[in-house]
């Protein structure tokens, strides 16, 4: 009998597996959320952290961050134009002076309202193989912390990995607001000693037409023509190298080796002589001794230096030059 049973039991658990996947199957799936609808004609809303491929709202803590009042992001906009676009560039992800993507910074993404910020503009900073940003302490902490909020707005707006910023139409700024006149004065005084407005730059405002790019141009150290600026340059081989770093390294043994800077450390220097093989110099304190030609060294030196007035007054000069 128990052979008889075993089947029975057996039997019924097989139609008990059958009857219940035919009821599952019966039942009509439940209707999928109706998506979003926004005004006849346009697209449903979408959150900060939508668009492209991205599904998700306020997915990344940039996005979760509290946005400051629009006034100071308004004020923190027209003070990054001034003070940080020439090196992080119009959309803040690095500008002409090869300053870092302010979106993908790790310190502007950890940053809320600008107490990270702030310490590395006042104090500058320097990243293994990136520019020096030199310091800005003539800045007011306000000031910094408006920037910083402007920084977070615009990450506010990103859509997704590998999308630009949203923006509006480009907005044209008429940046010619300064006296030509103080201008010409500034330049005679801290310019002149490299630069001529009858050599190097002469005609530069026709050369480079857009104020704007004008302006980038000559607080870099560009615009002009010759290789070594000064009174009337000519360009040629030198002009092509005029932004070249040179290190001259002289041995304990009086053997000198000039060429392209490639790397400089406390324990070695790199460079590449004329004839294209790079070398390198362990170093020891002052030994081999060492000497660097930076060509645009004195507008490097100028940064932390110059005010608002200052390069709105060199501008609204240079772009006379035609």
């Amino acid at each position: 009998m128990r052979p008889r049973n075993s089947l029975a039991l057996a039997a019924i658990l097989l139609l008990t597996c059958i009857a219940g996947r035919l009821g599952a199957q019966g039942q009509p799936p439940a209707p999928a959320p109706a998506p979003p609808q926004g005004a006849p004609g346009q697209a449903p809303p979408q959150g900060p952290g939508q668009g492209g491929r991205g599904r998700g709202q306020a997915t990344f803590p940039a996005q979760q961050r509290t946005l400051a009042d629009p006034a100071i992001i308004a004020r923190g906009k027209t003070l990054f134009e001034i003070n940080c676009r020439l090196c992080h560039g119009a959309d803040l992800r690095g500008g002409d002076m090869g300053g870092v993507n302010l979106l993908r910074s790790n310190l502007v993404l950890t940053d809320q309202h600008g107490e990270l910020i702030l310490p590395v503009v006042k104090g500058g900073r320097q990243n293994p193989g990136m520019p020096v940003m030199p310091p800005f302490p003539q800045i007011p902490d306000d000031d910094v912390k408006a920037v910083a909020e402007y920084i977070h707005a615009v990450a506010f707006t990103m859509r997704g990995q590998g999308n630009p910023p949203l923006s509006a139409e480009p907005v044209v700024l008429n940046i010619v607001v300064g006296d030509p006149n103080a201008g010409k004065a500034y330049f005679d005084a801290k310019c002149s000693s490299c630069h001529s407005a009858t050599g190097d730059l002469q005609g530069v405002a026709t050369r480079i037409s857009d104020p704007v790019q004008l302006q980038n141009a000559w607080v870099a150290g560009g615009g002009g023509r010759g290789g070594g600026g000064g009174r009337g340059g000519r360009g040629g081989a030198g002009a092509a190298n005029r932004r070249e770093v040179t290190v001259a390294v002289t041995t304990t043994g009086g053997q000198k080796v000039e060429g392209r800077l490639d790397r400089l450390d406390d324990f070695i220097v790199t460079l590449t002589p004329a004839d294209g093989v790079q070398r390198s110099f362990t170093r020891n304190g002052d030994v081999p001794k060492i000497e660097i030609r930076d060509p645009l060294a004195g507008h490097r030196q100028m940064l932390s230096l110059y005010t608002d007035k200052d390069i709105h007054d060199v501008t609204a000069y240079l772009v006379t030059l035609k």
